[in-house]
């Protein structure tokens, strides 16, 4: 969320960096976004002269009865009758243009940080290549991870469309358990070793969550949303009515506007990811200087619809409306940020060292973040299979973009006033898409699967997967 009065302080800054983000029109928002402003302080401004009028009038209606003049009395209460319903009126009209100002705020997205290259789309992206790590495996004619799973009998994407649709996946056997192990170390990596807090958290969230970390309002439809049943349930015996009859007065109820309005209200939605959860752990807190940086990590499911990923990776798990994560999330000072966010990113990338997956690390470019982003690093694994880089993690610093939406501040030491908190994520890692570069990176030629060193105590000392004798 963007403060109002460093947008009206610095306005070409505000111009210059939207026109970075590739966002269409930055001056006509800016002066959209003035104009709301001006005309809710010039408000303002007014109904403080009519309350000030107001006070002194009462005053002056107890002289005038003091001094036993009826007829001045009489026309100061009137005035008083005439500003009460002014004031009124007044400031339904600046719960009215403060809403309209805070939604048009609301839509933009984070300004870049000035060193974050300039560009449109991934193709202006910029490697940091102190940051790459490994080579290629040498291998001849590699297979894709779903060649590779199916063929083992352990990954079956058929019988999950039957019963999910497309987009899930049945793990089975030893790729179940792979997948579980690979959560499992990252969790014990992180919280033994790195310094993070495991937590467990919601995998439902209010909407009040979504617009805290930015997925709302603008990306409502790339999240999955559960409604709660009592929303519909008869308020009395009485209402209940037939089966069929009930079924109508539900279809008729979903096409009214205000109830529309009140199953946004009411709805939770199914994670996109924990950042949403571990962010919004501490929403509308004011934290001590001295707990920053708070660092928190989740292993959990997440969900998504990808409702603009038509046509896009269908075949396999890179792309799916189910999967496991392990997210992290840092709570810190403006001043602790950007070193937090390059600390996140080795965190992030020890986990691909330990398992020996050759990647690199990417800048991404002022067009290509995500809405609530001003810097980050996506980490992109080789996988032989598709003779290319893929992204397997994301790295976000928000700066206090997020924090100004959640109304999460901490108080400097000997200080009496507060700041808004800088929130980072990452993930550390996405673990169905590790799960593939295992696949893809340590296939045999026979089709059998070498499990990495580090995961094999997970594995139950398991060093690989063979094909199934038939």
């Amino acid at each position: 969320m963007h403060d109002i009065r460093s947008i009206r302080e610095n306005k070409a800054q505000f111009v210059a960096g939207l026109t970075r983000r590739g966002v269409e029109s930055a001056a006509a928002i800016a002066d959209d976004l003035e104009a709301r402003d001006r005309d809710l302080r010039a408000l303002l401004t007014h109904l403080q002269d009519a309350q000030a009028r107001r006070n002194d009038a009462s005053r002056q209606i107890g002289q005038a009865k003091a001094q036993k003049n009826e007829p001045r009395a009489q026309e100061l209460m009137a005035e008083v009758a005439g500003l009460k319903q002014e004031i009124q009126a007044g400031e339904e009209q600046e719960r009215a243009l403060k809403k309209a100002l805070d939604d048009a705020l609301a839509a933009i997205p984070n300004l870049p940080a000035s060193d974050v290259p300039d560009g449109t789309d991934e193709n202006a992206n910029v490697e940091v290549v102190s940051r790459r790590w490994g080579a290629p495996p040498g291998m001849n004619a590699p297979r894709e991870h779903f060649e590779l799973g199916e063929a083992l009998g352990m990954m079956d994407f058929e019988r999950a469309t039957k019963v999910s649709g497309a987009r899930f996946v049945y793990l089975k056997n030893a790729l179940a358990r792979l997948e579980r192990a690979l959560g499992n170390f990252m969790i014990d990596m992180h919280t033994t070793e790195l310094g993070y807090t495991e937590v467990s958290p919601p995998l439902l969230a209010r909407n009040s969550a979504f617009f805290g970390t930015g997925q709302l309002p603008k990306f409502e439809d790339d999240q999955f949303w559960a409604v709660s049943g009592e929303i519909f349930l008869p308020h009395s015996s009485a209402d209940t009515g037939h089966v069929a009859e009930t079924a109508d007065t539900l279809a008729q109820q979903l096409a009214h506007t205000a109830v529309q309005r009140r199953l946004r209200e009411h709805r939770l939605g199914l994670i996109p990811t924990a950042e949403v959860p571990l962010t919004n752990y501490v929403r509308e807190e004011i934290l001590d200087e001295a707990d920053l940086p708070l660092r928190f990590t989740a292993w959990t499911l997440c969900f998504r619809a990808e409702a603009g990923a038509a046509g896009k990776d269908t075949r396999g798990m890179i792309r799916m409306h189910q999967f496991a994560k392990v997210e992290l999330v840092s709570i810190t000072t403006q001043e602790q940020s950007d070193a937090e966010h390059e600390r996140m990113t080795d965190c992030a990338q020890e986990v691909l060292k330990r398992l020996g997956l050759h990647h690199r690390v990417m800048t991404l470019c002022a067009g290509d973040m995500g809405f609530s982003a001003r810097r980050t690093y996506d980490i992109e694994v080789w996988l032989p299979g598709q003779n290319r880089f893929r992204e397997i993690s994301s790295c976000s610093n928000c700066g206090d973009f997020q924090a100004r939406r959640m109304d999460t501040r901490y108080r400097p030491k000997g200080e009496k006033s507060t700041r808004f908190v800088n929130t980072l994520n990452g993930s550390g890692l996405a673990v169905g898409r590790t799960l593939v570069a295992i696949l893809e990176n340590y296939q045999e030629p026979d089709g059998s699967i070498v499990i990495p060193a580090a995961l094999r105590p997970y594995m139950g000392g398991l060093d690989r997967i063979v094909v199934p004798e038939k």
